[in-house]
């Protein structure tokens, strides 16, 4: 029960496992350069962990209060911080999704450390370096052979935009929604796209792009 009070040893363990575990999850975003990494992960996880201990201080030296008020601000905060992660590139893909999730989860983690709930950090902690770490080779293993697609492409003079379309048509790929990106026209006339594509029968992506990059007056095609 000592560990489970704010005492010297509860506060030296607790400040510990947060700075563990949140490193954990912030090395799998900083092996892949994210915005948000290890760093910035375990000074998330320590704050919030702060945060609730401070809370659980004033409780049980003051004898009153709400013991879980000063993290519940925690949980609506880190909103904020997440959101700065998420970017959307010039080519309209969304980006940090999983680096502002990461952050939150975090936050938890820090939380459940800081009131001595170590039982559910440490679980939940390791829980979300598994799914962080190992789960991102099903997810992709499950796009590449996806029958939903969605390509960036550039045309150049030799090709338009309905000799495009028809040469997906002849390959059975439907097109549910294509637009044109903003970006001005440049002195070789190449026009970019995002286009949306439907395919009749699962195929991996790179097969695809490969049939795609033939057609004539294509300049350049990418998966987004």
């Amino acid at each position: 029960m000592e560990l489970r009070e704010v005492t010297l040893l509860a506060v030296v363990v607790r400040i510990f496992a947060a700075v563990v575990i949140g490193g954990l999850i912030g090395l799998e975003r900083e092996l892949k350069n994210r915005p948000a990494g290890l760093r910035t992960y375990m000074v998330v996880c320590l704050g919030s962990c702060l945060v609730m201990m401070t809370n659980q201080y004033i409780c049980q030296v003051m004898g009153t209060g709400d013991p879980v008020r000063m993290g519940a601000q925690v949980v609506s905060g880190i909103g904020f911080l997440g959101a700065g992660t998420i970017i959307v590139t010039r080519r309209s893909q969304i980006k940090g999704l999983t680096t502002a999730a990461g952050l939150w989860t975090t936050a938890c983690t820090g939380l459940a450390i800081g009131i001595g709930f170590y039982e559910a950090a440490i679980v939940g902690g390791l829980t979300a370096v598994i799914v962080m770490t190992v789960m991102q080779y099903i997810d992709r293993s499950v796009q590449r052979k996806s029958k939903s697609l969605e390509l960036y492409i550039e045309l150049g003079s030799a090709c338009s935009l309905g000799d495009f379309l028809r040469a997906l048509r002849s390959q059975n790929i439907e097109v549910q929604d294509i637009h044109r990106e903003q970006d001005m026209e440049n002195e070789k006339n190449i026009r970019s796209y995002i286009a949306f594509l439907k395919l009749k029968k699962r195929q991996h992506y790179l097969e695809i792009l490969e049939e795609l990059q033939k057609i004539p007056g294509v300049e350049y095609i990418e998966k987004l």
